[in-house]
């Protein structure tokens, strides 16, 4: 049954915050995933410290760290000793997949504060390897199958390449969208927009990829990383990174009695679609969350939502739900997006909704959008989708 909206036990954001994203390899390469976590789940920790709640979980995403509790352990690295955590994988959407765990659990009237988000150390991940068999040597791996045997099961790039075939989506208008969002994040991080929810982490506080200059011209003339023919590029796709990210996820009551702004939980959903075009899932993720009895009551369509975030590992990718779900495309990643700043696989998805957070809570220009939308699409062909609420309108 659908609570009605004045539902005390209703999920919102009421805070957030997130290390900068480094480069792989630079900023933070001798840092690893708790030295990344700790500090940004401490300083979310007494960022609501006056909702006069105990924090009830930690839930972490995480796809290529050490393996364990991540979540568990970087809660006792900061502080929060009596706070239990639990790690979630679901690959590149694990960081939304936290925020969507901990709005489930508030809404069920269980709990009434969780930190939940996501974090990766690209530079610190451990080699991993099969076992030997017989005399050979173990063999090493960069990532898990996204399929069992006998299913296509193409890398990320790969499979971005061909949704460009599939779709026709051509380079020129990949760089194109590409140039958008390396202005559009340098723009951002020049102002100032990322400033309040930056943790500095090693006397490092500010995103390390942004940088000038990178228009449509320059792009051209990089070539395909995925293949002769191919239309990815190393600047029309995402930068292998480094991040931590959370929010505070608690429930309406609890934000109201403090009297802290937030933005509502409506709905979440993940679908699945061709697991060697995992570009599909972002698209059917959001037709399924439409679907939700809380977002069909409302009579909502993508053309509602005016603060759309998706992450942006490949621009053929964003292009293909853009084209598919009929976006607006001024509505999409419009203070920048991962290629612009750099794709932490477990925290990007956190960083979307902390994206829609300032978007919709702080906007840099004009009113507060009404609602907005966080998507991403996942390796072996997953996609997620989660629709927020703000609702002072």
């Amino acid at each position: 049954m659908t609570r009605p909206r004045s539902d005390p036990y209703g999920p919102v954001l009421v805070a957030g915050r997130r290390t900068p994203i480094g480069t792989a390899g630079h900023a933070f390469a001798g840092s690893d995933v708790i030295s990344l976590t700790a500090p940004v789940l401490h300083a979310l920790a007494r960022a609501v410290a006056s909702l006069g709640r105990p924090i009830d979980d930690v839930i972490i995403g995480n796809c290529m760290g050490p393996g364990g509790n991540i979540a568990r352990v970087s809660a006792l690295a900061a502080g929060l000793g009596t706070v239990p955590g639990m790690t979630v994988d679901r690959q590149c959407g694990s960081g939304l997949e936290a925020v969507l765990q901990a709005a489930i659990r508030i809404r069920a009237g269980e709990e009434e504060l969780i930190l939940a988000g996501g974090a990766e150390s690209a530079s610190t991940a451990p080699w991993r390897c099969w076992p030997p068999d017989g005399a050979a040597a173990p063999v090493r791996y960069t990532r898990a199958p996204f399929t069992p045997k006998g299913f296509p099961d193409p890398g990320m790039g790969e499979a971005a390449d061909a949704l460009a075939r599939l779709r026709g989506i051509s380079r020129r208008r990949q760089d194109e969208y590409a140039a958008r969002s390396h202005q559009l994040s340098f723009a951002a991080r020049e102002r100032g927009r990322f400033d309040a929810e930056i943790v500095a982490v090693d006397a490092v506080d500010r995103d390390e990829r942004p940088r000038a200059g990178m228009d449509a011209a320059r792009l051209s003339r990089l070539r395909p990383s995925f293949g002769a023919d191919g239309t990815a590029t190393a600047g029309n796709s995402c930068g292998v990174s480094d991040g931590a990210a959370a929010v505070a996820v608690c429930s309406a009551g609890a934000a109201r009695e403090a009297g802290i702004p937030y933005l509502r939980v409506v709905a979440g959903a993940v679908a699945a679609d061709r697991p060697e075009l995992p570009g599909l899932g972002t698209a059917a993720a959001v037709r399924r969350l439409l679907r939700r009895p809380s977002v069909a009551e409302r009579s909502l369509t993508v053309g509602d939502v005016a603060a759309v975030e998706i992450t942006e590992a490949f621009a053929s990718v964003v292009l293909a739900a853009i084209d598919d779900l009929g976006l607006d495309v001024g509505t999409v990643c419009a203070e920048g997006g991962a290629i612009g700043l750099g794709h932490p696989w477990g925290a990007s998805g956190t960083i979307l909704v902390l994206r829609l957070m300032s978007r919709m809570l702080t906007p840099a220009t004009g009113s507060a959008p009404r609602y907005g939308l966080a998507a991403c699409a996942i390796g072996g062909g997953q996609g997620l989708a989660v629709l927020l609420e703000n609702p002072v309108h």
